[in-house]
């Protein structure tokens, strides 16, 4: 069982120019720090987001700083990683932020990535895949990039949104809200959130669709949208669960998206 803990309730003041900070601690009490954004890429459909809520969005920890808006601009990590995966379909993939999110380093929010897409219980594990880090320079099946609220909405082709993550086309949109401050279901857990969003993005980019809870009490499928409520499962931030593909039937719930970031 998941134990539930009560969220700190976080004061927004403004900071720069239309900059905003949560003043406060993350849910869990750490020091985070956050990471990464693309350039722009073909634009696909994408599913319509369901209708919104008046729920509050999780606060940011108070290092990380971001505007609603950022510049649209990106800068991208440098090093390339080793290929994870012992078999399967090679996969090449960059990381980069997006010019205005601040208290972010590119270089290390590129090695979180790498590392969360290269651990044997995620994609790579069951040999279907194998994934390679690369740097801006090199050619990239897709990019991970992390974003401003809404530039998440542009880039993910729903300007309504900016609570959520999505991958469109070859770019995986991690949103900076979500990567810094974590959803009340993760009872403040950062590390699994952030494990399970970047898991689940680009599990998108890897052909899969949303699922839903298989049992109560059990481990949610990460491709369940664990970010709008896990009904009656547990978070999990792995595509596997005891050495083996988890998942759930095909589907998803009509939660409604909160407002704001």
């Amino acid at each position: 069982m998941v134990a539930c803990a009560a969220l700190a309730v976080a004061v927004l003041v403004t900071v720069g120019a239309g900059a905003v900070r949560w003043d406060g601690p993350d849910p869990a009490g750490r020091p985070v720090a956050a990471a990464g954004v693309a350039a722009p890429t073909r634009a696909v459909p994408v599913t319509p987001a369901p209708a919104r809520s008046t729920t509050p969005a999780a606060p940011a920890p108070a290092d990380i700083t971001f505007p609603p808006r950022g510049t649209g601009k990106f800068r991208a990590a440098t090093l390339r990683g080793a290929v994870a995966g012992r078999a399967g379909e090679l996969l090449r993939y960059r990381v980069t932020v997006e010019d205005g999110i601040d208290g972010v380093d590119v270089e290390r929010f590129g090695r979180e990535v790498g590392a969360i897409l290269a651990d044997p219980r995620g994609w790579t594990g069951a040999g279907r895949w194998r994934l390679q880090r690369v740097g801006p320079d090199d050619p990239a099946d897709f990019t991970v990039a992390l974003t401003t609220p809404v530039t998440r909405g542009v880039l993910c082709g729903d300007v309504t949104d900016h609570y959520t993550s999505c991958r469109n086309g070859d770019r995986v949109v991690i949103n900076v809200a979500r990567w810094a401050g974590g959803v009340p279901q993760f009872a403040g857990d950062l590390d699994t959130y952030r494990r399970y969003l970047l898991n689940h993005e680009v599990g998108h980019r890897l052909g899969r669709g949303h699922e839903l809870c298989p049992r109560a009490g059990g481990p949610a499928p990460v491709m369940q949208q664990q970010t709008l409520g896990l009904h009656g499962c547990v978070p999990n931030a792995w595509p596997e669960v005891d050495g083996a593909v988890f998942t759930g039937p095909p589907g998803q719930y009509d939660d409604p998206v909160p407002t704001g970031w």
